[in-house]
């Protein structure tokens, strides 16, 4: 019988797809604020970044066709059904109302409306804003149709061939030179570690999990079935479809660092990269990236709620889609008005605990074959990843918060006893560890029951 394989048209189109649903708002900011921090480290820092932010995503994918998973739940449920669904809901709560999908409509509107604002007319301008643009993203989610062909075949593409004239404008006259600017104190020595960290906050490697059972779906539905292929073709279109966003996160760190040469270090990566839209197309390209930034945020939203929705409408079938929809958008809009800076801000903790978690079972799915997908491998493993990864998460708080005097005390012991948690790899060693602990329990398990059959 012979095996079906994809062609390239096929591969291009799931990569496509991979590329659209991974690529919104944190893609477009968090890459431009790295380069203004890492200075002329941008290439270092840059590898890091790109090692969390497009190598973990990847790896996501390819665990979940692995396991043949439905989703986080399945990825993560031989941790025990309680475990796989506080990781779903807090994945979700993540990606969606608490911080990823409130960001769609913060990082456009800090783009091209904030700019032209008084400090106290943006609180009404992101109130109205955000009202608008979740009322249309509820609306779009309800009743797709054609907006949804005309959004990812026609806008979105407009959207990247504005980002490449100015990509082209600042290659042929560049702001300053990459290789001289200033670099910030937790750069000059760390700009990898802390590339890597930065990387958290696009969550891509969180929405590679929720959406990655969407692109095997749509893998399978070119007629390939079989595990192996799967996983190939998972491999070949997901390279493609997260090279794009590698090559989009190199120039626009790039574009970060040389700014530094005209701009001084802003609070966030929207500010920068409309000061760098206004300095090469003036005021149209400013309502030209403004409107274009919307439509390619409000698409994210639109993944992001329409996910959500469907994964709780599916573990709390009591309660309708439509009822999960409302909510998500609701929680959105009022979680946006706190900003940006400020979002941003809250979510860095919770990333921090989130994803040595994400990584550890990700990296659990591509070795499941080994050890014949162990459940005691898993738990070992997750057991001793959450607690470091928990004061990780105590340790990114915000200040006010953080200089406590019982936070210190925490903090001062997982100083002493956590290897690289000043580094914000405080569950490395220990997830090695678990990892390594799993394995030779499980080998010992195996060994232990040969033993009993040959009795």
């Amino acid at each position: 019988m012979k095996i079906k394989k994809a062609s390239i048209r096929q591969s291009m189109i799931i990569a496509s797809l991979i590329f659209g649903m991974l690529f919104g708002a944190g893609n477009l900011i968090f890459p431009v604020h790295l380069g203004q921090l890492a200075g002329s480290n941008w290439l270092i820092a840059s590898s890091g970044f790109l090692v969390s932010g497009v190598l973990l995503p990847l790896m996501a994918l390819l665990a979940i066709s692995i396991t043949r998973s439905n989703g986080i739940y399945d990825l993560a449920l031989p941790n025990g059904r309680y475990y796989a669904l506080i990781f779903l809901i807090l994945v979700h709560a993540t990606l969606g109302p608490l911080f990823a999908t409130p960001r769609t409509a913060t990082v456009p509107y800090e783009i091209g409306i904030a700019p032209y604002l008084s400090k106290s007319a943006n609180t009404w301008g992101l109130l109205i804003y955000s009202a608008i643009f979740f009322s249309l993203v509820y609306i779009f989610s309800n009743y797709e149709g054609k907006i949804t062909t005309l959004i990812g075949k026609v806008l979105n593409p407009l959207f990247l061939l504005l980002l490449f004239l100015i990509f082209l404008l600042a290659f042929i006259h560049p702001l300053g030179s990459g290789n001289t600017a200033a670099i910030t104190a937790s750069y000059a020595r760390h700009a990898f570690s802390n590339g890597f960290l930065q990387g958290y906050n696009t969550m891509d490697g969180l929405a590679a999990l929720a959406f990655g059972i969407t692109i095997i779906t749509a893998i399978k539905e070119l007629g390939i079935k079989k595990t192996r292929q799967v996983s190939i073709e998972t491999a070949k279109s997901g390279f493609l479809g997260i090279a794009g966003v590698a090559i989009i996160y190199l120039a626009l760190i790039w574009l970060g660092a040389t700014s530094l040469h005209q701009f001084k270090l802003a609070a966030n990566g929207g500010i920068t990269l409309a000061q760098i839209s206004h300095h090469y197309l003036g005021t149209a390209g400013d309502a030209i990236l403004a409107t274009l930034a919307t439509i390619t945020c409000m698409t994210s939203a639109m993944g992001l709620v329409i996910a959500f929705s469907q994964d709780f409408h599916r573990r709390f079938p009591k309660i309708s889609y439509r009822t999960f929809l409302r909510i998500n958008c609701g929680l959105s809009f009022l979680f946006a008005n706190l900003g940006l800076d400020q979002i941003i801000a809250w979510s860095t903790p919770i990333l921090m605990f989130l994803y040595p978690l994400a990584i550890t079972l990700i990296i659990l799915g591509l070795l499941s074959p080994i050890f014949k997908h162990d459940r005691l491998v898993y738990q070992i493993t997750t057991a001793l990843t959450l607690i470091p990864a928990f004061f990780d998460m105590l340790n990114a708080l915000p200040a006010n918060l953080h200089d406590s005097q019982l936070l210190q005390t925490l903090l001062g012991f997982a100083q002493q006893y956590f290897p690289f948690f000043s580094l914000g790899f405080g569950w490395l060693t220990f997830g090695i560890a678990g990892l390594i602990l799993g394995l030779i329990c499980h080998v010992l398990k195996v060994r232990k029951r040969l033993g009993l059959l040959s009795e």
